[in-house]
């Protein structure tokens, strides 16, 4: 099984991008962010028929989506979004024993104490459906570096939000659910493990970029997945979509 996600940065100027993506690689569960687009908006070729797809949208700003491949699940799937979102920001989906969420964090350029309470809610969430008994995997663009290894050396800034002590601090404690943070899992080391880039000055060719996209999900689920790869060659949005192989 296959699960991807993906900040498109406007899904109408990459929707063709998108298709080929999708038929290229067939992702289970596909995780879009920043769509940009409100539900009537969205690209007819984007609604692909194999897929269940929950848009949940905001003119011209925010917007996540969550699909999951027919063939995984028969049923439409219950999708959902919890009570802190207010901004068209996450949206979950109920398999069963399993949660599934395509999340986009507000990156707190105009809002600060608004991304901090988004993560305090994130986090209570997802410590709520632990103790409930539930698997899940947090799929999307948390607009936070983990480490100073999560940032180029030449984009380290002092007190540059998305690289704050309080944010990570926050972070951390959203992987106490507890979560695993895949990507790190099967590249610990790496400090070239980037998911965005600045759209100037060449940075992407060069790697010079921040981790702020990721795939997190339950012990369990983490115990069986064969990779999480990110595909910085994917695409021409500012991210790169991150797969975790189950």
């Amino acid at each position: 099984m296959k699960i991807a996600t993906w900040n498109v940065n406007g899904i109408r100027a990459r929707a063709t991008q998108l298709c080929e993506w999708l038929e290229r690689d067939r992702p289970d569960i596909v995780c879009l962010q920043e769509l940009k687009a409100e539900t009537p908006q969205i690209p007819e070729q984007c609604q692909v028929a194999d897929y269940h797809a929950y848009w949940h949208t905001r003119k011209g700003y925010s917007g996540v989506s969550l699909q999951i491949r027919k063939d995984l699940r028969a049923a439409d799937p219950v999708f959902s979004h919890p009570a802190f979102d207010i901004e068209s920001r996450i949206v979950q989906a109920d398999l069963g024993d399993l949660v599934v969420a395509s999340v986009y964090v507000p990156n707190g350029g105009k809002d600060y104490p608004a991304k901090l309470e988004f993560m305090t809610r994130f986090a209570e969430w997802a410590a709520r459906l632990h103790a409930e008994g539930r698997a899940l995997v947090v799929c999307g663009d948390l607009n936070i570096t983990r480490t100073d290894m999560d940032v180029h050396p030449k984009e380290r800034k002092l007190n540059a939000i998305g690289q704050r002590p309080e944010e990570r601090a926050l972070l951390e404690n959203l992987l106490n659910a507890p979560l695993v943070d895949m990507g790190r899992r099967f590249d610990p080391d790496n400090p070239n493990l980037f998911t965005w880039w600045a759209p100037w000055r060449n940075l992407r060719a060069r790697n010079i970029g921040w981790r702020l996209d990721y795939v997190l999900a339950s012990p369990p689920l983490a115990s069986r997945a064969a990779s999480c790869v990110v595909q910085a060659d994917v695409g021409s949005s500012d991210h790169a979509p991150v797969v975790m192989t189950i």
